[in-house]
């Protein structure tokens, strides 16, 4: 017998006094009672105060109701004993085949146990760790993995229909840089100062070479190009590989580079046309970020055409939204405290309510 059951044990008792005529409450009576375990284990399994809370209201001594309610409950199966305690505590043993029978419900449920039986209709989508395919995940990385799964079951057991997504950084600066420092180690040149460096490039370095024939013949912008586009892929998989091995499943791993091959990024800008939200400025498009809280107003295209990364998480917030999902969640680290008041404010700026 659990709490929950538990609580229906009492209150049915409650229902039985009600009908005998030995209880009336003028607001009726409670349809779940509160049940802890006591402080002292000793005294019982479980204690309950609900003969406290319900005396006043009826008119009687809570000693007494307590002891009608101990009454019905000793003689209920499940039961064991039921004890008064001060001026109207119940101290509650529950019977051995009970408590058995919760061990027996668990490994008939398996891992379905104790998760609810009704769905709450909700859709929710779960962003998290989102590493730059750039590098191997770090330790920080394998903790949100731990957060962020955990975050998913209890959802899901919840109720919801959620959706674990991991974003992939797979376009901008960055990842030129990367290709042109795996090309560099490739031919055993120094990376640059704002290149990426460690062990793991030039080993990385070496396995695209094994893989890629006559790479190191192609000319330097084609070399570039190549040793960016498959060193991407043999880090996206190292990624995908460890994040199984540690059981973290992503329903969905989305490109930022899938946003600019389609019109995610121009659908994101007539959402924020229809609120009232961009304007222009010496030739710069910008989002009104600073009427939701936001510290100043963030740029979207810059005056020579370029497109800023923040116009990617704003055009992948919207497509997360017309997917769809009711509430969109982000897992965030340290190093990102930054942008949760400009995601904030860009969620109001779309028209939903941050928070």
């Amino acid at each position: 017998m659990n709490p929950e059951q538990l609580s229906a044990v009492i209150v049915a008792a409650l229902n039985r006094l009600a009908d005998d005529g030995r209880l009336s409450l003028p607001d009726g009576l409670p349809t779940e009672v509160r049940v802890e375990r006591p402080k002292v284990k000793e005294h019982g399994d479980y204690a309950t105060n609900i003969a406290l809370q319900l005396a006043k209201k009826a008119g009687l001594d809570p000693r007494e109701l307590a002891q009608a309610l101990a009454d019905e409950l000793t003689s209920t199966d499940g039961v064991a004993a039921a004890e008064i305690a001060g001026p109207g505590f119940l101290n509650l043993r529950v019977a051995a085949g009970a408590q058995g029978a919760v061990a027996q419900q668990v490994l008939e449920a398996g891992e379905q146990y104790g998760q609810a039986t009704e769905r709450t209709g909700r859709s929710i989508n779960l962003e998290f760790i989102s590493a730059n395919p750039t590098g191997p995940l770090h330790l920080g990385h394998t903790r949100w993995a731990a957060v962020g799964d955990a975050l998913a079951r209890v959802l899901r057991a919840a109720g919801n229909a959620v959706t674990n997504e991991f974003y992939i950084n797979d376009r901008g600066n960055q990842m030129d840089k990367f290709g042109e420092s795996l090309m560099a180690r490739a031919h055993g040149r120094d990376v640059a100062e704002d290149g990426y460096h460690g062990a793991y490039v030039a080993d990385l370095a070496a396995r695209v070479v094994e893989d890629h024939p006559g790479i190191l013949e192609l000319p330097d912008a084609e070399q570039a190009v190549a040793f960016r586009e498959d060193g991407y892929k043999l880090q996206l998989k190292e990624q995908r590989s460890e994040l199984e091995e540690l059981r973290t499943h992503f329903d969905v791993w989305f490109s930022e580079r899938s946003l600019h091959e389609s019109d995610a990024v121009e659908r994101g800008f007539a959402v924020l046309r229809e609120q009232g939200r961009l304007y222009e400025q010496e030739g710069a498009l910008w989002m009104r970020t600073t009427d939701f809280g936001d510290d100043k107003d963030r740029v979207l295209r810059k005056s020579d055409g370029a497109l800023t990364y923040f116009a990617s998480d704003t055009a992948y917030y919207v497509d997360k939204r017309t997917r769809g999902f009711d509430r969109c969640i982000y897992l965030l680290g340290a190093d990102h405290h930054g942008y949760v008041g400009r995601l904030s404010a860009m969620a109001a700026c779309v028209g939903d309510t941050p928070g």
